[in-house]
């Protein structure tokens, strides 16, 4: 799809603040997907921020934990993260890394900070997997930095593209069912840059650096808001100030039943009981 063709617009329908919250073994985060006032947006579950330079807040990290019926995505900006799991896998996420896990039937991993002083920053972000999928093998897709392609949208905006595609750039995760995109786009001051989207996704925004005007409307969305965003085949973003980063997900909604119960996510409650028999049982 070329700008020439593009014909809606987004929008801002929804904006609001994220949440303070703690994880893992007491690490502060800032919960934007998953809180009272976001609860999820189909297909996903729970959006995480880690941010801090103070090594009492994350130095914990988050000991072995179990996940089925979803996939987990993480995405470093600052720090580094040793992953392990009861598989034996083993593998460190470093600065603009992306771990993508699919925990299909069951995983049980740890994901710990190997420094000691520092800025540690970050994203978790959890998508649902289609009923089809839940009790698959789990597996990983792990990309280092220079792994990741970067597209020019025009002067001054760019994007590093995880998965999807844009301007002829294509991200190298292999999509799911749920189709994702997941863009870090970085914007100069003043920049404008016009992205297309499946125009049926669910998507929203969330600036990490700096300030946005998004849409026609021009709303103004700020550093620790998210922003859903309605449905149309492209969004229109302006950097203000200094300049902004953002991210900008979208993925196909599953519109499914939910059921969740901590790090389980199924259809039903009777899948969910089955769950924690199995963990507790060994089985994972």
């Amino acid at each position: 799809m070329t700008e020439t063709t593009l014909k809606t617009g987004r929008r801002v329908v929804w904006s609001g603040e994220g949440m303070p919250a703690s994880d893992g073994a007491g690490v502060k985060l800032t919960r934007v997907i998953g809180q009272p006032k976001l609860p999820d947006l189909d297909p996903f579950l729970m959006l995480d921020e880690f941010r801090s330079d103070d090594p009492k807040a994350y130095m914990a990290g988050f000991p072995d934990h179990p996940h089925r019926g979803f996939e987990t995505v993480t995405y470093m900006l600052a720090g580094r993260l040793r992953h392990r799991d009861n598989t034996g896998r083993e593998g460190l996420l470093t600065a603009g890394s992306v771990q993508w896990m699919t925990a299909g039937r069951g995983i049980v991993h740890s994901e710990m900070p190997e420094q000691e002083r520092g800025l540690m920053q970050g994203f978790q972000l959890w998508i649902n997997l289609p009923a089809k999928d839940k009790m698959t093998a789990p597996r990983y897709q792990e990309f280092a930095p220079e792994t990741i392609p970067e597209a020019t949208l025009a002067e001054g905006a760019k994007v590093k593209v995880v998965a999807g595609l844009v301007s002829g750039v294509k991200g190298p995760v292999e999509p799911g069912e749920t189709e994702p995109v997941f863009l870090d786009i970085s914007l100069s001051a003043g920049a404008e840059a016009i992205i297309p989207l499946p125009e049926g996704h669910s998507a929203f925004l969330y600036p990490h650096e700096g300030s946005v005007l998004v849409g026609e409307g021009e709303e103004r969305l700020a550093r620790g808001r998210v922003a859903v965003l309605s449905p149309g085949d492209h969004v229109t973003l302006t950097a203000e100030g200094a300049g902004a980063r953002l991210l900008l997900i979208a993925g196909k909604p599953l519109k499914e039943p939910v059921a969740k119960y901590g790090p389980f996510v199924m259809n039903t409650e009777a899948e969910l009981r089955q769950a924690v028999q199995d963990f507790q049982a060994g089985r994972f």
